[in-house]
């Protein structure tokens, strides 16, 4: 329940600027799709809100920017909860080698 009502937010919000011109993140994926898509695939709540509070944080002139995909440490093959996301290609899990994390990349198709 929560999750979906963050969701509304966000898709608000994203509509919202995208009206007003303002796109100004130096990230890809943007600020706040990297929110929407740890509420998607996080499991836990608290994390994702953490971990898109301080991507937010670092959406300033004193870091480079750049691509910075949402990273995921549970392995989604495994988790029953994963089964939507993979059946469907909703999103792409890439495994990252350094601290079995993986990260999630969305399907354009």
């Amino acid at each position: 329940m929560i999750r979906s009502v963050l969701s509304g937010f966000l898709k608000i919000y994203q509509r919202f600027f995208t009206l007003l011109g303002y796109g100004s993140c130096r990230y890809y994926p943007t600020c706040s799709e990297y929110a929407k898509w740890q509420l998607e695939t996080n499991p836990n709540l608290f994390k994702a809100l953490f971990l898109s509070m301080v991507r937010i944080l670092r959406c300033n002139q004193l870091f480079v920017g750049g691509i910075d995909y949402p990273k995921i440490s549970v392995n989604p093959s495994k988790d029953a909860r994963f089964c939507d996301y993979v059946c469907s290609v909703k999103y792409w899990y890439v495994p990252d080698d350094h601290k079995k994390r993986w990260n999630v990349i969305k399907n354009i198709f």
